[in-house]
């Protein structure tokens, strides 16, 4: 994969000539034809979905229903039935949270994370677990800081009532067993959920070959704006999840004393939709498609084991995370300064990367500091700004410790 000539497809490259941008954990820029597809929205198909029986809304109702069966197939679902738009990852856990387990957990039930979860993926799982008496259990890191299956084995039990897990570690970068963890929820009757909001950028997802029963995503980390998410759920599932948000558009009848639902997904995408980054996402799936899946994870994983080999070789640079590098995302600190004045030196080399504890708080403590630096590298990166960044480091730690 031609990490420059892709470059070109991203108009914001052109205006920041100088700018290594290193932290598409965070959100991803987009490219020319994603923003192509919004401004052709805006210019040619402006209309609301789904409720007008004029020719134009129409038509916009076809794009937006179209976009929503492209997206099923980009994760194999059986049925674009089992594809809501939600706001992103945090929205659509929260969907699921408390449309569904807020009536399924039970006291004395368990629910099963990983020390490693993003807070979207942790917080509502405590407050299930707080509200309803259930008990919130959390699978470790083995000695290689990858997810501990034989710990996982001892922790889910015929109590356990969901696994909750990320699939990409958004600090640790490694990529987490979702096909025995999946095995072995199912064997003792509970559900899983995945956390897609790394994995789905990067790594091909098929929902019916590895029969996951939640997945959350978010588009502004794959390419697509911001403010848009998918929540896929098994359509069964979907079936018993109650509608935590109601009002317009999700609604088949209404009377002054009660209100009948539509048929899912409908029901559960309440008031207007955000038609804009729906057509987005859609075609940022499309390049993605384009671009093939598995090339893109060829090009992160190339990039991440470069980079994590580099600092690696550095004195006086901790590394975080396997040796076996899985994606773009590098985790590190400088020794003897502080991560938020390392990238703030950074910054002033045009290199930008993120500084803190990346909504995973839990994990940053057990890996004993109080935050790190993260690079995480996408398919615009290049070898060359893996080397730009490691000369800066040499430049920092002479400019803050004074020698190299």
């Amino acid at each position: 994969m031609d990490s420059l000539n892709i470059r070109h497809h991203f108009p914001i490259f052109k205006e920041h000539s100088d700018m290594i941008y290193f932290d598409n954990a965070a959100t991803t820029q987009k490219p020319k034809y994603v923003i192509d597809a919004i401004s052709n929205f805006y210019t040619h198909h402006n209309f609301n979905v789904h409720r007008s029986v004029y020719t134009d809304a129409g038509e916009t109702t076809k794009m937006f229903e179209q976009s929503r069966q492209n997206i099923a197939s980009f994760i194999n679902a059986s049925s674009a039935k089992e594809i809501v738009f939600s706001a992103g990852t945090t929205d659509s856990i929260n969907l699921i949270a408390n449309g569904y387990y807020a009536k399924h957990i039970q006291a004395g039930d368990e629910i099963v994370v990983s020390i490693a979860e993003h807070h979207s993926n942790l917080l509502p799982w405590q407050k299930i677990a707080k509200n309803n008496g259930a008990t919130l259990k959390f699978i470790p890191l083995n000695e290689d800081a990858n997810l501990d299956l034989n710990a996982a084995e001892q922790i889910i039990s015929d109590k356990t009532k969901l696994v909750a897990v990320t699939a990409v570690s958004n600090v640790l970068g490694n990529i987490n067993p979702i096909d025995q963890l999946t095995t072995l929820a199912h064997e003792h009757g509970a559900d899983i959920l995945v956390d897609g909001a790394q994995a789905a950028p990067e790594i091909p997802i098929d929902v019916q070959e590895t029969p996951i029963d939640w997945l959350a995503f978010s588009g502004h980390k794959m390419m697509a704006p911001t403010g848009i998410g998918v929540l896929y759920g098994k359509q069964d599932l979907l079936e018993n999840m109650d509608s935590p948000r109601v009002g317009g558009e999700m609604i088949e009848s209404v009377s002054t004393t009660d209100y009948k639902v539509k048929e899912i997904p409908y029901r559960l995408e309440a008031g207007t939709p955000n038609i804009e980054g729906v057509i987005g996402l859609d075609a940022a799936i499309s390049y993605l498609k384009e671009l093939k899946t598995t090339n893109v994870q060829a090009q992160c994983e190339k990039l991440g084991q470069y980079l994590y080999d580099q600092l690696n070789a550095l004195d006086g640079v901790s590394v975080y995370g396997p040796s076996n590098r899985q994606t773009g995302i590098v985790s590190f600190n400088v020794d003897n300064i502080h991560p938020h004045d390392a990238a703030t030196f950074l910054d002033s080399k045009n290199i930008d990367v993120r500084a803190g504890q990346h909504c995973a708080e839990p994990l940053t403590h057990k890996l004993g500091v109080n935050a790190t630096l993260r690079a995480s590298l996408y398919i615009y990166n290049t070898i060359e700004e893996c080397n730009r960044l490691v000369d800066c480091i040499n430049e920092m730690k002479e400019f803050f410790n004074g020698s190299k």
